[in-house]
């Protein structure tokens, strides 16, 4: 199994930026138009390894039309609250 050398990780504002990008988008967008929409411009290996971590964590589907955001937040809440009812408080 070979892994990937990665050069420059990427830093949290703009991973947020990018997911919140996605998140607000109409439509599937493509990488080309997620660069395109950036306030600031990123490496596309950077912009790679943030879509891969999007994808893994369930938060965007990378579809033939683009890539839209799934990540629902009202289910996270229920699950939540669910939890905390199960958890004992000491």
């Amino acid at each position: 199994m070979m892994q990937k050398q990665v050069l420059h990780y990427p830093r949290l504002d703009t991973i947020l930026n990018v997911e919140s990008l996605i998140k607000r988008a109409k439509g599937p967008l493509s990488k080309n138009e997620i660069d395109r929409r950036l306030a600031k411009k990123i490496m596309r290996p950077t912009l790679n390894i943030i879509l891969e971590y999007l994808d893994q964590s369930g938060k965007i589907a990378m579809l033939k039309q683009g890539i839209i955001w799934i990540y629902r937040e009202d289910i996270s809440e229920k699950l939540k609250s669910k939890l905390k009812k199960g958890v004992i408080v000491l």
